[in-house]
């Protein structure tokens, strides 16, 4: 794939400078790109120990409400444009999305995100959104994340009036390929709901899709967008190809590749917690691989509309790595 190799004095050299608080260019990241893969790694891994220790973050999220999509993204089984057999509900009753959160903090994951499918919440659901979330903070001791699409800024501040701490959007992929992936919302789009949480005084977590048919330099180009509006928690989620959606033949990332992409974006966000989430199980090893290679988070339990890995299993995998968990 590349034309040289590139020495592992050079990647030492940028990994110092990292280390001494610097940026790598665009240029540079390219060229970390032509290491051995399982240097690279070695020395992201490095550069996560300096800046973020052995702590890690662990989250859940619950399906809140599923199905008929307005949106267009190519990748999800829940969008109305595609026929993928998904499942489609309404809102689910705030007892259960209470219950649930209540489940997290007895599993003692410190994070709980409620995901609804749509463009935005509706003024009854966002009205419903509000009191359940003054719920789970009155009744269990976890912190709030919401996934609901595109917000204003009105929503944004009832929502966190009633508890919410974080916002999770997704960017996708890179500004140049996002035409590709969705064309009901665009990449700016994103950008404006982002920084609207952001003047809201909300956290924001936001990465993308791995797998979607981007080239190496769009995930590259996406980490320096993240990088650029100050994310700290990054999701990496590996394309699971869903029949009924454009890309259900899409070539899955070869591992090295995963490998390869997860330490240059250690290289580009040193500081960031980069979560393992979507995708995950599809990996031969859950992950191990992934954890020794720069990422310092994870979505545990069930995806949205896939199946997870459990709780325990994973802080199994994760203590025997040498993460601090509770």
């Amino acid at each position: 794939m590349h034309a040289s190799v590139l020495s592992c004095r050079t990647v030492d050299g940028l990994t110092q400078k990292v280390l001494a608080g610097n940026c790598l260019s665009k240029r540079e990241i390219l060229s970390l790109a032509r290491a051995d893969c399982g240097y690279l790694a070695k020395q992201a891994n490095t550069v996560r120990r300096f800046f973020c220790g052995d702590r890690i973050d662990i989250c859940c999220i619950v399906n809140a409400k599923s199905g008929r999509c307005s949106e267009d993204c190519k990748f999800c089984a829940q969008s109305s444009f595609y026929q993928t057999g998904a499942e489609e509900y309404a809102l689910l009753p705030e007892d259960v999305l209470v219950e649930n959160a209540k489940k997290a903090e007895q599993a003692k994951i410190g994070r709980y995100s409620l995901v609804c499918s749509g463009r935005s919440p509706n003024g009854a659901d966002l009205q419903k959104l509000a009191s359940c979330l003054k719920r789970i903070k009155e009744t269990a001791k976890v912190s709030c994340c919401a996934s609901l699409g595109l917000l204003d800024k009105d929503a944004y501040l009832l929502l966190k009036q009633h508890g919410l701490e974080r916002v999770h959007n997704n960017l996708e992929s890179s500004e140049t390929f996002f035409a590709k992936v969705c064309t009901t919302h665009g990449f700016a789009d994103k950008l404006r709901t982002i920084r609207l949480a952001r003047e809201c005084g909300l956290e924001v977590c936001s990465g993308g899709i791995w797998g979607l048919g981007e080239s190496l330099e769009d995930r590259i180009d996406m980490a320096f967008s993240l990088s650029e509006l100050g994310i700290s928690s990054v999701p990496v989620n590996i394309l699971f190809p869903v029949r009924g959606t454009p890309f259900e033949r899409n070539e899955p990332l070869s591992y090295d590749e995963i490998v390869l992409s997860l330490a240059l974006y250690r290289f580009i966000l040193p500081k960031a917690y980069l979560r393992l989430a979507g995708g995950r199980k599809l990996l031969p090893d859950k992950g191990r691989r992934c954890f020794e290679s720069g990422a310092n988070a994870l979505i545990t339990g069930d995806m949205l509309t896939t199946q997870g890995i459990g709780a325990e299993e994973d802080k199994t995998m994760l203590k025997s790595l040498g993460f601090l968990v509770e």
